[in-house]
């Protein structure tokens, strides 16, 4: 056993004598005498590998002059069945030329993997000795995953160096790493404002705003390829002014006044969140203007003596005072002429005495004449006077129509039965009232008009109107009875609640559904002059108003109307009401529906694909739906899901009795459509029931997935109280829910504690939508009384006639108007103020109408009459440019 074992290992170490052996014989090109003594050297040493998933790879070796060659991996020879041996002669030197190769698999690496490194050596042998060649290893190439540091974004001012660091995840062989902004390549060479580091950072020398965007680090071998996650670099810019304008002329004319300059905030322009610019964009200043000084008359001068052709001459100048800065010339003549009757001129005395008595009959018969016309004109006044009398008018021609208009009203008198809304008129029996007032921006509503006694800003052209004040109705419900007797109106709601409702004329005004989010705006001159409509506003109940809904369909808001329909209307009227939809078009089929005469519903238009020309148009926001108008009716947002994404907002709201005696406790659960009218409805219904809000109002958003909505409640301490609910939880069909037709859907809890001691009740709701993606809140309730009236907090006015119903002052808006529908060749108009008001999506639409900028006025009244802020629309058109912005800025005094 030991022999044979030492002829083993002999076999194995020195395989090169047992083939010479073996092998000799079919040896055809021996080694030439002249090279016997040569040692081989190798032509191709094998090279470092890497193993890329289970591939194998070949090691290559070759060598001459050599009558053997074999491979040796981590010390041990490899089998000779595992190489891949080829034998060729160099014909120009006739030397033997051996190649060898062998195939090396994953399995073989890791099975020493974490000891050493794999590796592997080609050995040759000629008749002289043999030669080693350089050690190839061999490795398995990976790529981590997770960086082991990644960028983080960053707000760096302008001109600021950056420095966004990148450490690749771990890797055989090393990462390469580049860098991607917004996932095009950044390339050194190309912009030398970038630079990559060795540790693979990257530096941004200079901000620029065009390097504002999402930065990645890509980190990639032979084997994958790793993206980081991005990194938003914001280059802010911060606001600095403009040098000082000119200050503008005097306010007074003559004495003292004011004079003020102007400076924006746009050198540069604050952007991407940089900072405003601090200080005062208008300086005052006291002023004080030189009174004009008028000309005046200096005395006659003495006669001159009587002249050859008998006249004498006086004369007189206009020295007292001499006119100054800007005054008036004197008025007259500066030279009289006298004829003179003296000695010298015996025959002037006839002709002056002839001359002075022609002289005074034209004064006399001048006399009669204005005393005749004087006696005409008080006969007409007179006739005039007692006519208005004995009618049923009563005008009034001032200016100051600008500031009355038509305060909120009732309802006007029962009429007879075949009258009709439109034809009702006014009761002219009262006087009529008029008074002058200041105008200003309204900013807290009170239910009475303050007058005080300043002058109007300056008064329109044409500045006369007539004005009829109708009575005061003292039965608001005869409004409503006289409504719902038409055929139009039989379904119209007769609560006063939700109804509001108000007379109007070319002033326009508004009228305001509190506590709803619904309101109508009747813009200035949207009422033709001359007429007086009685308007209204009210919510049809989801119950008494089906909607033919179809397929995916569903009812986004309330069902509005306002009318009464027919009214002639020169100008869109804007109708806000709440949606419950996520406000993704890509994901719904959005349309405003109207109820025709005969009652059925038609779609007037869908959301997207508006034509300007007709008389509908809808701004869909966040929450609120703006539909202008030119015809009253009755009005619903319904959708249509284009894609099981599409979802509605639904609110939740938690109620539990404010009394308990029993040992039996309620938690009511209400799922409603997230709009203001329904939170309007559930709490003043739980106030009858005698409920209280115990959770502050959730959110969550429902899908188009026709999954059920389950409720399920958790975590009670089972000491003191426990479920009566037989199943684990409560399901609301997705139907229910869908449809919108239930307006108060909720379910009930029914608790159980074990003794009237108990007070203390602690748990957790789970809402969610069963096998979709739904939100899913989990929401610890700790039952305790909240104060649920800072959910209907909105105590406007109902109904605001005339300029009390505007944010923006009537003469201010005509002066905007007049200034921004002229366009301008550098773009400085009502584009521009659309652009600054984030409503340029709607510019075709505006410049369809007569003012465009008068609708985008309209559309801001709408949008910021409870917290607008007329500073900062007058700061928009400073910007861009229009000076008449500042009239903003000055108080009412200075007015």
């Amino acid at each position: 056993v030991i022999i044979f074992y030492k002829l083993q290992m002999l076999l194995i170490l020195f395989p090169s004598a047992c083939w010479s052996q073996k092998h000799a014989a079919t040896v055809t090109h021996p080694l030439p005498a002249a090279f016997s003594d040569l040692l081989p050297h190798f032509l191709v040493e094998p090279d470092d590998v890497y193993i890329v998933k289970n591939k194998p790879v070949t090691l290559t070796c070759r060598s001459t002059p050599a009558t053997q060659i074999y491979f040796k991996c981590n010390g041990e020879w490899v089998h000779q069945d595992q190489h891949l041996i080829d034998r060729d002669v160099d014909p120009a030197t006739g030397l033997p030329v051996m190649q060898v190769k062998i195939d090396i698999s994953r399995q073989q690496v890791e099975k020493i993997f974490g000891l050493e490194d794999y590796w592997c050596q080609c050995v040759a042998w000629s008749t002289t000795g043999t030669q080693k060649s350089q050690k190839a290893y061999v490795r398995i190439a990976y790529l981590r995953k997770n960086f082991e540091e990644e960028p983080l974004g960053k707000e760096v001012a302008l001109d600021q160096e950056v420095l966004l660091r990148c450490h690749p995840p771990e890797g055989v062989p090393p990462a390469e790493v580049e860098w991607q902004r917004n996932e095009e390549l950044i390339d050194p060479k190309t912009d030398p404002n970038f630079f990559i580091t060795v540790d693979h950072n990257l530096i941004i020398k200079q901000a620029r705003l065009a390097d504002t965007g999402n930065y990645t680090c890509v980190a990639k071998n032979i084997v994958a390829r790793r993206k980081s996650s991005s990194a938003t670099v914001i280059v802010y810019v911060n606001g600095g002014w403009s040098t000082w304008a000119t200050w503008s002329a005097c306010s007074a004319v003559c004495g003292r006044g004011w004079q003020k300059r102007s400076r924006s905030c746009t050198n540069p322009t604050p952007l991407n969140g940089g900072t405003s610019c601090e200080g005062q964009s208008v300086q005052k200043s006291a002023c004080t203007a030189t009174c004009p000084v008028d000309g005046g008359w200096s005395e006659w001068s003495k006669w001159s003596p009587c002249g050859a052709d008998c006249t004498m001459w006086r004369s007189r100048e206009c020295t007292q005072p001499s006119p100054s800065t800007g005054g008036k010339e004197c008025q007259g003549l500066d030279l009289q002429s006298l004829n003179c009757t003296s000695e010298q001129c015996p025959q002037s005395e006839y002709h002056y005495l002839s001359a002075s008595g022609a002289e005074d009959v034209a004064l006399y018969v001048g006399i009669v004449a204005v005393a005749l016309c004087l006696t005409l004109l008080l006969i007409v006044l007179v006739l005039v006077y007692r006519r208005k009398k004995e009618g049923l008018d009563a005008d009034v021609a001032d200016s100051s129509i600008l500031t009355t208009g038509f305060q909120p009203m009732g309802i006007k008198p029962t009429k007879p039965e075949n009258s009709h809304l439109l034809t009702i008129q006014p009761d002219l029996t009262t006087t009529t009232t008029s008074y002058q007032g200041t105008l200003r921006s309204r900013r807290e509503v009170t239910g009475k008009f303050s007058v005080s006694n300043g002058p109007l800003l300056e008064p329109l052209p044409n500045g006369s109107h007539t004005l009829h004040n109708g009575k005061l109705p003292s039965d608001p419900n005869d409004f409503m009875n006289r409504l719902s007797s038409q055929t139009y109106f039989k379904t119209l709601p007769r609560d006063n609640v939700n109804t509001s409702y108000g007379t109007f004329n070319f002033l326009g005004g508004r009228l305001t559904l509190p506590n709803t989010g619904i309101s109508l705006l009747i813009p200035p001159e949207a009422i033709p002059r001359g007429k007086i409509y009685e308007i209204y506003l009210t919510i049809q109940k989801k119950e008494d108003m089906r909607l033919p809904l179809a397929g995916c369909q569903t009812l986004l808001s309330p069902v509005v109307s306002c009318g009464p329909p027919g009214v002639m209307l020169t100008r869109p009227v804007i109708l806000s009401m709440d949606h419950c939809s996520d406000a993704c078009l890509e994901n719904w089929a959005i349309r405003l529906k109207k109820q025709s005469y005969e009652g059925t519903w038609e779609d007037v238009l869908q959301l997207g694909e508006e034509v300007v020309s007709e008389p509908y148009y809808c701004q869909l926001e966040a929450e609120t739906c703006r539909v202008f108008t030119e015809q009253l009716g009755r009005f619903a947002l319904v959708g249509e899901s284009l894609s099981m994404a599409a979802a509605k907002r639904l609110k939740l709201l938690l109620f539990a009795p404010a009394y308990c005696s029993t040992l039996e406790y309620n938690i009511r659960v209400y799922c409603m459509d997230d709009t203001q009218d329904l939170l309007k409805e559930v709490m003043q219904m739980e106030r009858q029931l005698g409920g209280r809000l115990i959770d502050e109002p959730h959110i969550l958003l429902f899908k188009d997935s026709y999954h059920n909505l389950r409720l399920s409640i958790h975590d009670m301490p089972q000491a003191h109280w426990r479920s009566k609910l037989l199943a684990g939880y409560q399901e609301i069909p997705f139907y229910h829910i869908w449809s919108g037709s239930q307006r108060t859907l909720h379910c009930t809890f029914t608790l159980e504690r074990q003794s009237l001691s108990t007070c203390d009740l602690t748990c957790t709701l789970c809402v969610w939508q069963v096998e979709g993606e739904g939100q899913t809140p989990a929401n610890s309730l700790d039952i305790r009384p909240l104060d649920s009236d800072f959910l209907l907090m909105d105590n406007c006015t109902p109904a605001l006639a005339g300029p009390s119903a505007f944010q923006i002052p009537y003469l201010i808006r005509q002066k905007i108007c007049s200034s921004l529908d002229t366009p301008c060749p550098n773009g400085a108009d009502w584009r521009l103020l659309a652009q600054r008001l984030k409503l340029d999506r709607h510019m075709s639409f505006f410049a369809s109408k007569a003012s465009p900028t008068s609708v985008i006025l309209d559309l801001w009244e709408t949008q910021h009459f409870h917290n607008g802020n007329l500073n900062q629309l007058a700061a928009v058109m400073a910007e861009i440019g229009k000076q008449e912005a500042m009239i903003f800025l000055v108080s009412d005094g200075e007015c």
